[in-house]
């Protein structure tokens, strides 16, 4: 157990020390897939604009205050659309960079932190929509937002290890990749993304109370729009990042040289 974490660690380590290959490569990866585009990346912006729009308009409760509503699709979507991004592609991930691993000798780390970094620019964009949104709605500007801010930050901080769990769970079964873009699709319908946990329901009372994804989308939704300190989610997202954290050192200590093998 020891000797496997020393080996994550050198491998962490080792990765952090080239932070300037993995930073260029994540903006590589934004510039080449908008290349040639009129709008380049603001097609982000475009897509997460159109997206909330468009389950407001659909899915709003009758009687339910739009402005409220708005705000509160618009920090679902931003957070799920993250979460979903983040894991879906975590799966193929080492498959997607065969090419690198085996014809390098980076950290295999390094390859978790360029896709952290671009999925981190991705959500930036929504970042600023979600905000727009917010403050067209009138949600008031208040120093609660600061937990908002501390929530999205410990989602990003729970980010690599998210991907390397998932990283070599696509390795060791690749089935995997189609199973998690499957249970993604459709986990959107049972996480309150666009609709409201209203305490009565059964399978609401289920899907919110059992579902970790319904306290990601907490931590930064209750202080925008409550005003409140969201502890049970902040114990919640905590506790699953500590968790994440621990098998993600214990498989990249393990796995790490092995990997090159199982793609």
């Amino acid at each position: 157990m020891i000797s496997a974490l020393n080996n994550a660690l050198d491998d962490i380590f080792g990765a952090m020390r080239l932070r300037r290959v993995w930073i260029a490569l994540a903006h590589e990866d934004i510039g080449d897939q908008h290349r040639r585009t009129t709008l380049g990346p603001l097609w982000l912006l475009v897509n997460y604009l159109a997206f909330v729009g468009t389950f407001v308009f659909v899915f709003q409760p009758a009687g339910k205050d739009a402005a409220g509503y708005s705000a509160y699709v618009a920090i679902g979507l931003m957070v799920w659309f993250y979460l979903m991004e983040v894991i879906s592609l975590s799966v193929s991930l080492f498959k997607r960079e065969e090419s690198f691993i085996e014809g390098t000798t980076l950290p295999l780390f390094v390859y978790v932190m360029r896709l952290t970094v671009q999925s981190a620019i991705r959500a930036g964009y929504a970042i600023a929509g979600c905000i727009v949104i917010l403050l067209l709605s009138g949600s008031e500007l208040t120093m609660a937002w600061l937990w908002s801010l501390v929530g999205l930050l410990l989602i990003l901080l729970a980010t690599p290890a998210l991907i390397t769990v998932f990283a070599f769970t696509g390795a060791f079964f690749p089935d995997s990749e189609f199973i998690v873009g499957n249970l993604m699709r459709v986990g959107m319908f049972f996480t309150p993304v666009f609709w409201v946990y209203n305490g009565k329901d059964a399978i609401q009372r289920y899907a919110y109370q059992w579902n970790p994804f319904a306290y990601f989308l907490d931590v930064a939704r209750i202080p925008i729009l409550s005003g409140q300190f969201p502890g049970n989610a902040f114990a919640v997202t905590g506790t699953v990042a500590l968790v994440m954290w621990a098998t993600a050192l214990l498989l990249l200590g393990r796995y790490r040289r092995q990997i090159v093998f199982l793609i």
